[in-house]
């Protein structure tokens, strides 16, 4: 599957919004309308930390964990694992500075090995994703304005 981008602009500089992102237990905040039940491990911020959370929809048991694989101020890399380990992501978050002095904030989500149902219709997938990275991306650009 052909992986998902969304973005948004803020006003505040990189390394705040890299200080804000590199936290993951602040992810929780502008996820919280897909992800819920949060659970964190490891160090708090950085390489290897951890997080594990359930989707947001009724009776779901569908749990995914979260590790941070790269942080530094110009991108952090997070990989999933979901449906019992049916599913293998990669997200990526990429920030540049702006004229301004604000931040470009973009999200990728790539499907390393997408769960059967996933694999049945891609483009339903994708947008769902678009539509739920994207709010997520407008609630923390909320959190970094207000």
């Amino acid at each position: 599957m052909k992986p998902v981008t969304v973005s948004v602009e803020v006003s505040a500089p990189r390394p705040r919004v890299y200080e804000h992102l590199d936290v993951l237990a602040n992810h929780a905040a502008f996820l919280d309308h897909a992800l819920v039940d949060w659970e964190f491990s490891g160090p708090q911020r950085g390489v290897g930390a951890k997080a594990r959370a359930r989707s947001n929809a009724v009776g779901s048991q569908d749990w995914t964990e979260f590790e941070v694989l790269e942080s530094d101020e110009e991108h952090i890399v997070e990989d999933g694992i979901g449906a019992n380990g049916k599913r293998h992501t990669r997200g990526t978050y990429r920030f540049r500075d702006l004229p301004n002095g604000g931040t470009a904030i973009s999200f990728e989500l790539e499907w390393l090995q997408p769960s059967k149902s996933e694999r049945l219709a891609p483009p339903l997938m994708r947008a769902f994703m678009k539509r739920v990275n994207g709010k997520a991306m407008r609630r923390l650009a909320k959190q970094l304005d207000g």
